[in-house]
């Protein structure tokens, strides 16, 4: 079974806190890796968000205004050496241009340690613009064909990738929820920008390392004549099972979903996962606490079990006024229309969930 680094690729607001805490109790094999890419993404100099583009102070304070791609992955790196497994979870739009710009490559990665990314003539800093007014990007480097993200695929190979996602009617106002008082003090989030809804980069990366066949052809949770019931989400010429979690799966039967998922990544399940003691909750409070606000719910719990009863199916009139009553006409309108805008992508992606 390969050892290669997972990374759960998710968007915001998938449930991915409580999924995440439960591979944070194994501690013994695993060594979890939070959302580290958000780092580079909104604040370092090869930054592709403009969310903190006018505010230098904020970048400044937050003490990533340094990080770029590369000293992300090597991080990464060296977790990679501690005689664990790492374990990632991350918002899959951080490695993508936003608005489905084009991509190039991170200008920190052309002449990564591994050899990764184009030749040196290609090569130019991202500090070198002259122009200090606009945001990094566009990046005056080279593009991938085909590539959506920022990485080299040669890097992305290193990894393991399954994804975890969740109904945009619940995912959007959940995320629109951070975004406006009295939240927003707490997480530093001041609008609701409906580019970081997340599904559209999700999809285009799914469909990208399928096509160039980073993951599948085979399927998490499926067997054909030539598995038996002992295989794994790798076989022996290192290929990824296509693994797909619905949240929504996930909530109404953890231990079979878990069950499924670690099959398919290759560690063992174990029930103990699905409740956190004090220390479990202590790590988790360590880990979530440079994204203030974002995971209180999951931080609030002790354990993930099922819901007692199935996720109630309600109109698109019962969820508008629902929003309303929350948010006001305006809010609820905003939500109506970027959960409309991304309903496509998440069904898209719904097809290839793990089913038991």
């Amino acid at each position: 079974m390969s050892q290669k680094p997972i990374f759960v690729a998710t968007h915001p607001r998938a449930c991915s806190t409580a999924f995440e805490r439960v591979f944070m109790t194994r501690r013994d094999i695993l060594q979890c890796v939070h959302e580290p890419f958000g780092d580079a993404f909104y604040y370092g100099p090869e930054r592709l968000s403009t969310r903190y583009e006018q505010d230098e102070d904020a970048r400044i304070k937050c003490g990533f205004s340094e990080s770029t791609y590369k000293t992300i992955f090597e991080n990464i790196d060296r977790n990679n050496t501690e005689g664990k497994r790492v374990f990632i979870k991350d918002i899959t739009y951080y490695l993508l241009p936003p608005e489905g710009k084009p991509a190039s490559i991170a200008p920190s990665l052309v002449h990564y340690k591994r050899g990764v990314g184009t030749s040196s003539e290609e090569v130019i800093d991202v500090n070198a613009k002259k122009d200090i007014s606009v945001p990094p990007y566009p990046y005056l480097t080279a593009a991938e064909p085909g590539n959506p993200t920022v990485v080299p695929e040669q890097l992305l190979k290193q990894f393991h990738f399954t994804f975890l996602i969740r109904h945009p009617r619940s995912s959007i106002p959940s995320y629109y929820r951070c975004t406006v008082p009295p939240l927003d003090e707490v997480t530093g989030f001041y609008n609701f920008m409906p580019n970081e809804a997340g599904y559209d980069e999700l999809r285009r990366f799914f469909d990208y390392l399928k096509s160039v066949g980073l993951i599948g052809p085979k399927f998490a949770g499926q067997s054909d004549s030539s598995s038996d019931s002992s295989s794994t989400g790798s076989d022996e010429e290192g290929q990824v099972e296509i693994c797909v979690i619905d949240a929504d799966d996930l909530l109404d039967d953890p231990k079979g979903i878990l069950s499924a998922y670690c099959k398919s990544i290759g560690i063992d399940f174990l029930e103990r996962m699905l409740k956190w003691t004090d220390e479990d909750t202590k790590i988790a409070h360590e880990a979530f606490g440079k994204w203030p606000g974002f995971h209180d719910d999951a931080l609030s719990s002790n354990e993930l079990r099922a819901r007692q009863h199935k996720k109630k199916t309600k109109s698109d009139e019962e969820f508008h006024r629902e929003w309303v009553e929350k948010y006001g006409e305006e809010g609820a309108k905003v939500i109506a229309e970027t959960v409309k805008a991304n309903v496509e992508d998440y069904e898209y992606l719904k097809q290839f969930a793990i089913k038991i």
